[in-house]
């Protein structure tokens, strides 16, 4: 679903920190998930991505390389933090609005020491290599980016899908009439300028933003939007699963085939 969450998807050359979206908890499964990575399966290959590069950096001189390496400069680093079908919990809205506490940390920092000059000189080619290696007998085009493309297609028709559109027209008038603005859905309430993002992702929490994301929340649990939204996308993505059974399982088996390749690498290194 293109909604808040999409662009945290895993990029196809293997584990990087996902320094775009987050996304907490929706309302459950669906059945495209099988098709892509979990937590899990990015955690393991987060950790075999490090072993794969400490390895390959103390074979070009830097024995000492730590997994969990700072950059000599710290990035920045954008998070944003919701689910695809935007603010959900009205407790969290009244508080935070559409960003967080700014006290919680929202993204795993690295552990290790800074890279020195001459390290960092290398790091790029040893990610390289290691990104090599966890994809390989895969075809990443074809197979591997197969279920992200679908999602494109498929979230251009949960967005045409004529009951989906006047649940949106009822919550967008369930806003409006508490004296906020129409938005068109939910996502754009979410991801509207006017909350002020900073570097880190976090808005403002002006008051205006926070009272416009309890309406929101409220209307969705008062219209079960939520809820009508999630079941078009399953349909959706059933039906298209259906249509595309022999690429899907081409898919799966690639991530089986990646899920294997990271076993394998920690069971050697880790």
């Amino acid at each position: 679903m293109a909604g808040v969450a999409v662009l945290a998807a895993l990029c196809a050359s293997g584990p990087q920190h996902p320094d775009g979206l987050r996304t907490a908890p929706g309302p459950g499964p669906l059945p495209a998930d099988r098709y892509a990575l979990t937590g899990q399966d990015y955690q393991r290959s987060e950790r075999a991505s490090a072993l794969l590069v400490r390895q390959c950096m103390a074979d070009r001189g830097h024995p000492d390389f730590p997994l969990d390496p700072r950059q000599p400069r710290d990035p920045v680093v954008f998070t944003m933090v919701g689910t695809d079908y935007g603010v959900l919990d009205p407790g969290t809205a009244r508080r935070w609005g559409y960003g967080w506490d700014p006290a919680r940390p929202r993204d795993a920092r690295p552990t290790g020491r800074r890279m020195t000059g001459a390290e960092y000189a290398d790091w790029p080619a040893c990610n390289a290599e290691a990104s090599k290696t966890l994809m390989r007998g895969i075809d990443v085009t074809r197979d591997w980016l197969y279920a992200a493309r679908r999602a494109t297609d498929i979230d251009k028709a949960v967005k045409r899908d004529p009951r989906l559109l006047a649940a949106w027209d009822v919550w967008s008038r369930c806003v409006a009439d508490q004296g906020f603005t129409r938005y068109p859905d939910p996502v754009a309430a979410y991801t509207d300028k006017t909350w002020q993002r900073g570097s880190d992702g976090n808005t403002r929490h002006t008051p205006r933003e926070r009272a416009t994301a309890l309406a929101d929340a409220t209307c969705k649990r008062r219209h079960h939007t939520t809820e009508l939204w999630h079941t078009v996308r399953a349909e959706q993505q059933t039906a298209d699963i259906a249509r595309h059974r022999d690429r899907y399982a081409a898919a799966l088996k690639a991530l089986q085939k990646y899920r294997s390749t990271v076993d394998g690498i920690l069971r050697e290194l880790g």
